[in-house]
């Protein structure tokens, strides 16, 4: 018998149906408990056993250290974790991974799982028409488990038995008679596969395939094993290129703990391989050098012990990984004012709902640029040298070409979000968003506008009397204080939104901008300041008490959505 690129093909396609019945499982579970496993990670990584725990569970309950991941990330920006709390949970999630080899071993090789599978795509099926986004989103997990074990036994029947091609063999014989050479090709082979493949579930699923059917020995298929771990690192160190900083620092701890753990093992393998042999041997009686059959559950066994002995090793080293990628990944001066989108640069997450979670965050820091160009505007004002009037106009004038390109590319993000499933809630959240992200830019603006009018004030030697500008202040600590209640309502819970303090403030604004431009006329009337420079002091009153309008619109959209 001859092995035709029909054949390749079969293979290549029962791999794609299993890799899109991870993904479908995946994303369902994500939409059935996006926002718990929120919860559950900011609310468990007091310590690194937490985090260890934390990872594992959510990694167990997503099946995507990769969603995990880009979770933490998050996190870690927010400052709700730390980078040390941080590689905690990348080691539980290293671990989580291991539940996957174990599913597939027990039910997949043990147990003709797929006899079931389509049955339970037919039960499951009519709910995906269900007006109801939960019991939608259940079928969804119960048809994503189904493919994945019917993608399994399609591996299993298009994966060629050996023993019908002897050239196979022969050719695959010259790669495993190596010894130590061997390994660490088949590491190499294990890395690259998961890149590939963007999987390491699916690497894993293919090398217990391999095994089951001859093709690989077992200690070869430890040794790809080990190169998953290191293949499954390289696709979120190339997510993180050009990311924020805590971005690229937390994916390449996540590489430098499995590149340590892939080292020890690599001085202990043959020592810990017959170890997990003799486990075997003493707990079934069969040794996986033996018996092809016995190979999937000795490989989960090598992966759960590899992985559960370097976290052991290594969680107390967490403080000395973290100094190390805080000295390999250093901080940039002035890194804050590049344009760069702090959480949506890791890309939409697998589902809608969950990338809410990320453009949120995003919007809570075009909120805090939008401060940080309010307070260059009013030391663009305050500045008595000609030089820091300069330096300052030019930073305003910078921050709003940040402002306006976040904007769209926030928009732009949660276009794409809305292309999604999204339940009504989140869709009320998109809408939300794209208000907020309006007003937000809008303050922007207006910060613009009260620069542009101090720089004519400066063209034109126009000089302000100790009235004026002891005026303009005030107005400027009342704009600044309501910025920080509506930073306060950008960063917590919508839903637990108060508006009442925005609405004071917005009153306390509109009421000294109308006592002023009392003031103003009498001033004008008395001769107290030449018109010109009435026209402008009375232009900077007018855009702060417009900033004011939109500041307390911000708070006005989140409330109104969550009434």
């Amino acid at each position: 018998m001859e092995y035709t690129f029909i054949d390749f093909l079969t293979l290549a396609g029962s791999l794609g149906f299993f890799l899109y019945g991870m993904k479908s499982m995946s994303e369902a579970l994500q939409k059935v408990a996006g926002h718990k496993l929120r919860a559950i990670l900011s609310a468990m990584t007091s310590n690194r056993i937490k985090g260890v725990f934390t990872g594992f569970l959510i990694t167990t309950l997503i099946q995507s250290s990769t969603a995990t991941t880009v979770m933490l990330v998050s996190f870690v920006n927010a400052g709700l974790i730390n980078l040390i709390q941080s590689i905690g949970v990348i080691m539980g999630a290293n671990i989580g991974t291991t539940v996957t080899a174990w599913l597939i071993s027990i039910l997949g090789f043990k147990v003709n799982i797929s006899v079931i599978s389509l049955p339970l795509i037919g039960l499951s099926f009519p709910f995906m028409f269900s007006n109801s986004r939960k019991r939608k989103s259940l079928a969804e997990l119960a048809i994503g488990f189904a493919m994945v074990f019917l993608g399994l036994e399609f591996l299993k029947n298009s994966v060629p038995d050996i023993s019908e091609y002897p050239e196979m063999l022969e050719y695959l014989a010259g790669f495993t008679g190596g010894g130590f050479g061997s390994v660490l090709l088949f590491i190499m082979i294990g890395t690259l596969i998961t890149f590939v493949v963007q999987s390491s579930s699916a690497t894993m699923a293919l090398t217990l395939v391999m095994c089951n059917n001859g093709w690989i020995s077992f200690d070869l298929a430890a040794a790809m094993v080990l190169g998953e771990n290191i293949g499954t690192t390289i696709t979120a160190n190339m997510a993180a290129i050009g990311a924020n900083i805590s971005a690229r620092r937390t994916a390449l701890a996540h590489l430098i703990f499995n590149l340590a753990g892939v080292f020890w093992m690599l001085l202990l393998f043959r020592l810990f391989i017959d170890q997990i042999d003799l486990f075997m041997i003493k707990t079934s009686g069969v040794s996986p050098f033996v018996s092809f059959a016995a190979i999937p559950i000795a490989l989960s066994v090598f992966h759960t012990s590899f992985n559960l002995i370097n976290t052991g090793l290594l969680i107390g080293l967490a403080p000395q990984i973290s100094g190390l990628v805080t000295r390999l990944v250093p901080q940039k001066e002035e890194e804050d004012e590049e344009f760069r989108l702090v959480y949506i640069n890791t890309g939409i997450l697998s589902t809608s709902e969950l990338s809410l979670f990320q453009a949120k965050k995003e919007i809570a820091v075009y909120g805090r640029r939008t401060k940080k160009m309010f307070r260059y505007t009013r030391e663009l004002f305050n500045s008595p040298k000609s030089g820091d009037i300069e330096f300052y106009y030019k930073k305003v004038e910078k921050y709003e070409d940040i402002s306006d390109r976040m904007e769209v590319e926030i928009a732009t993000y949660l276009t794409k979000i809305a292309s999604g499933q999204l339940s009504k809630h989140g869709a009320s959240r998109v809408q939300t968003m794209l208000k907020l992200i309006d007003n937000i830019e809008s303050v922007g603006d207006s910060c613009w506008n009260v620069a542009r009018a101090v720089y004519r004030k400066k063209d034109n030697k126009v000089l302000f009397t100790d009235k004026q500008r002891k005026n303009i202040n005030e107005m400027f600590d009342l704009v600044e204080k309501a910025l920080d209640i509506m930073l306060d309502n950008l960063n917590g819970e919508y839903s637990q939104v108060d508006v009442e303090p925005a609405v004071q403030m917005e009153i306390s604004i509109n009421r000294f901008r109308d006592l002023l431009r009392e003031q103003h006329l009498q001033d004008v009337k008395n001769k107290e300041y030449k018109y010109e420079s009435g026209v402008i002091y009375n232009d900077i009153i007018s855009h702060c008490e417009r900033m004011g309008d939109y500041i307390i619109n911000v708070s006005e959209s989140i409330v109104e959505k969550f009434e």
